[in-house]
């Protein structure tokens, strides 16, 4: 059970990080938190994601990217232009490493407003930070599988950590190809957008994709009376403990 506790949990904090500051705050503007906190989530990601940290920078421009050319040959990561959805995983990776390594030109109308924070992200990016996370991963792994032999842990659970090195990846894919392939739609964004779940509990809402596209500002990807966000309360209570606040509507970015 400790494993697979380990692993749920990874899956969770990495993925509320990628949702709550990579995407609702660093690419789309929802809410406005102070310094102290902007760094505080900064940090938080970086220790949630480790090996397959994502820049905040990188990840907004390809989103904004995203949104202005949903689902046509200028989309960082449509599904319906990438032969399957390995070589749409490929695609996406070598864009985000230009955008890293400054390889790549950008309008301006993408770079705006993103928050950086250049030293962590250098370290975060650097072979002993992504190599350091993975070795970290894999003590852990050892030492509670084969060294304590904790009950219920067996030797196919190794077969986790491929996905704890690349949980970010892992869930870019999930919401980039099944959100644009499977699901229903509540709007017709002239894309192909799906809502993949009623209640996004294995995403936090990311897959409410067709809603998101249509209101690409709103905190709640939720739209319909029995659809569920899972972020989105999470979001009013730090409203409430007055650690973000909510913008409004014509501050937030909505297209781009």
């Amino acid at each position: 059970m400790i494993i697979w506790a380990i692993f749920i949990g990874h899956w969770y904090i990495s993925l509320f990080s990628q949702t709550f500051f990579h995407h609702r705050y660093s690419a789309h503007q929802m809410f406005t938190m102070t310094k102290f906190w902007e760094k505080f989530f900064h940090l938080f990601a970086f220790i949630a994601q480790g090996s397959s940290y994502l820049n905040p920078k990188a990840y907004a421009v390809m989103h904004r990217m995203h949104h202005a050319y949903s689902d046509t040959e200028k989309d960082p990561h449509s599904p319906h232009y990438a032969s399957n959805l390995f070589s749409m995983m490929w695609k996406t990776r070598l864009m985000y490493n230009n955008l890293v390594s400054g390889k790549m030109e950008v309008e301006e109308r993408f770079k705006k407003n993103i928050p950086v924070w250049p030293a962590l992200d250098k370290f975060a990016e650097s072979h002993i930070s992504r190599i350091g996370w993975g070795i970290l991963y894999f003590v852990v792994y050892v030492l509670i599988i084969s060294v304590f032999q904790f009950p219920g842990t067996h030797p196919w659970m190794y077969a986790l950590l491929p996905i704890h090195f690349l949980i970010g990846p892992t869930h870019g894919a999930i919401v980039n190809y099944f959100g644009h392939k499977l699901g229903y739609a509540n709007y017709d964004n002239h894309d192909k957008s799906k809502n993949t779940f009623n209640w996004d509990f294995l995403m936090l809402g990311e897959l409410f994709q067709n809603n998101h596209h249509k209101f690409a500002a709103r905190p709640n990807f939720a739209t319909k009376w029995f659809e569920i966000d899972p972020t989105y309360p999470v979001m009013k209570f730090l409203q409430w403990t007055r650690i973000i606040r909510f913008k409004k509507r014509e501050s937030r970015i909505l297209s781009f």
